[in-house]
């Protein structure tokens, strides 16, 4: 345990949420992230009930020479690192969301989460580019650049952003735009957390009422087959309309899943097409000659799309990380199964290649600091951490199945499914990261934010 930290006369920070420090009862409670592996130690936490809490936990933090942390859910809390001599302020109580359907954009402030999003804009017929898990949190998602079920079709959700509006280490509330200081908005989509707490967020919606989706699924030990034959099938010149996951899944023994999966290991590939089902059948018919064991595809209400990848829909102790990968050929399958499939012993419970491409490798000048990803496909894998020991197990695997792909590595990282701290290089070219400096040193050249991953100011 962290030895008590210091921390300035709490009567100089007055806001209408709560402020919660260690000799607090509810410190324990506060102090938890949706990862629960995580151990979250800052010196205390605010909870602001609007942006002028937030103006005033930032003023408090500044004049005590405090750093501050923003977060929302904590999916991605683990890359925060340490957090001494830090304010981390939890935005989970700015929860309003405004759905301007004429326009099709939505307002969501700093706590909202995608499931609350998702349900407001299917009422008019309207879709976000929400990710894979329903109660991530949709700021911090989307400032990491965000890829959802629609991201051949539409890009990184970042780049569908249209204002963002924030309190900078100055203690100034902004509402910027392509138009209103447009090097910081510039630098926000990508950027993460790095130049101050953002309060709210605008971001384009999209016609759709419904999808065809759903999961094929087939015993583990045709993981080899089934895997060479999906990266056939993506490589084939498929329409920018679907987006399909190839995936390994271990499901532990665990009494309140359904029987038929419960203790068992599957390969599986989840889509996603947003054409019409007779085109989206033809499409899936390469897959289905395989004869899986079990066939979910169907027409279902755009909605549901939040929910198809089936992330738990509560918080957990868990371990991961990721990749890009530039290319995936036939050899990349065969080591990917060889450590993630039947033989390979894995601790793992999912891992899974997402198939890229479309409007993702499409950079344009509107765009932000994170513009296009230069990969075909994303590894993502995870396990669960309940024990320090289970945590090592997890981390030493994946980083095998890592290695094992490194020849066909991207070159670049992806800060969403990165849960390492790396270096701002290793997600961005060299020019964008001196213009991110640039900016950082422009709004925080005292570095006061502490985000995720990190960058430095410049001089």
């Amino acid at each position: 345990m962290n030895s008590p930290q210091r921390y300035p006369d709490l009567a100089e920070l007055r806001i209408t949420g709560d402020v919660v420090t260690p000799e607090d009862p509810r410190w324990e409670q506060a102090r938890l992230a949706w990862n629960l592996a995580v151990d979250q130690r800052p010196a205390l936490i605010a909870f602001p009930e609007s942006p002028n809490d937030v103006i005033e936990t930032m003023r408090y933090a500044r004049a005590n020479g405090m750093r501050v942390a923003a977060q929302g859910t904590g999916h991605g809390a683990v890359t925060l690192g340490p957090l001494e001599n830090t304010v981390l302020v939890k935005t989970s109580r700015l929860r309003r969301v405004e759905i301007q359907p004429r326009a099709q954009v939505a307002r969501a402030e700093a706590g909202v989460e995608w499931q609350e999003v998702v349900a407001a804009a299917a009422e008019h017929g309207l879709l976000a580019l929400h990710g894979s898990s329903p109660d991530v949190g949709v700021v911090g998602y989307t400032l990491g650049g965000g890829i959802g079920w629609l991201a051949r079709k539409h890009g990184l959700a970042a780049n569908s952003v249209t204002a963002i509006e924030l309190v900078t280490p100055d203690g100034m509330l902004r509402r910027v735009d392509a138009d209103n200081e447009p090097d910081l908005f510039w630098a926000l989509r990508g950027g993460g957390g790095n130049f101050g707490i953002v309060t709210a967020i605008e971001f384009r919606l999209y016609r759709y009422t419904e999808a065809y989706a759903g999961w094929l699924w087939w015993p583990v030990e045709r993981a080899g087959e089934v895997l060479q034959a999906w990266r056939r099938w993506t490589q084939s010149g498929l329409p920018d309309e679907i987006t399909s996951i190839g995936r390994i899944m271990q499901f532990p023994p665990l009494p309140q899943l359904p029987e038929q999966i419960r203790g068992k290991s599957f390969v599986v590939v989840e889509a996603a097409y947003t054409g019409d089902e007779e085109s989206g059948a033809e499409l899936l018919r390469p897959l289905r000659e395989l004869e899986p064991v079990r066939d979910t595809f169907a027409v279902v209400p755009i909605q549901e799309l939040a929910h198809l990848h089936q992330d738990p829909p509560h918080p957990v102790a868990g371990a991961g990380d990721g990749m890009l990968i530039r290319e995936l050929t036939a050899e990349a399958i065969d080591e990917f199964v060889r450590l993630a499939g039947p033989e390979g012993r894995s601790p793992l419970v999912s891992v899974e290649l997402r198939h890229l491409g479309g409007a993702l490798a499409t950079p344009s000048p509107e765009h932000g600091a994170l513009s296009s990803l230069g990969a075909e496909y994303a590894l993502s894998a995870v396990g669960t951490a309940g024990t320090p020991e289970d945590k090592l197990r997890v981390e030493m695997h994946i980083e095998c199945v890592q290695d094992a792909l490194a020849r066909w590595e991207a070159g670049t990282a992806y800060g969403n499914f990165t849960q390492k701290r790396i270096d701002e290089l290793a997600f961005f070219p060299r020019h964008t990261v001196q213009r991110l400096r640039r900016v950082k040193a422009e709004y925080d050249a005292a570095h006061t934010m502490h985000a995720n991953h990190q960058i430095a100011p410049t001089p």
